[in-house]
């Protein structure tokens, strides 16, 4: 990571932290993740409305928000101890790579139809193990 964007990710937590801390912002400590369902689904539909009118500069603003989603889930989640934004991220960086055997392993893709359905075989084997 670049040393900018590992400054905007560290400047961004400890604004979302304080925001959430003892002097924060009274909203965004009473949320839950049940009450931030509304706002995910609405930043959701705006990143899609944004591409579909190819306007990048709304893209980029909407973009922002619904990552901020993910965030406050994850830091709601590390307050109540239940996992970390580093389980979230070192998670995410795992399924790319598994699911990704063309790019990470042997295994060959040449089209997104081949590498599509190597993302499902890993995927289906993913679960599978998940079940035993």
């Amino acid at each position: 990571m670049s040393n900018e964007i590992e400054k905007s990710f560290n400047d961004l937590i400890k604004t979302l932290k304080a925001l959430r801390g003892p002097n924060g912002c009274p909203w965004d400590k009473a949320q839950t993740h049940q009450s931030l369902i509304k706002c995910l689904r609405e930043e959701s539909q705006e990143v899609i409305n944004a591409i579909e009118k190819q306007d990048d500069e709304n893209l980029k603003e909407e973009l922002g928000d619904l990552l901020l989603q993910g965030f406050f889930h994850a830091l709601i989640a590390e307050e109540e101890k239940r996992f970390t934004l580093q389980d979230v991220l070192d998670g995410l960086n795992k399924k790319l790579i598994t699911r990704h055997p063309h790019v990470f392993g042997d295994a060959k893709a040449s089209t997104p139809e081949e590498a599509l359905a190597q993302w499902k075989a890993a995927k289906l084997k993913e679960r599978a193990n998940k079940n035993k």
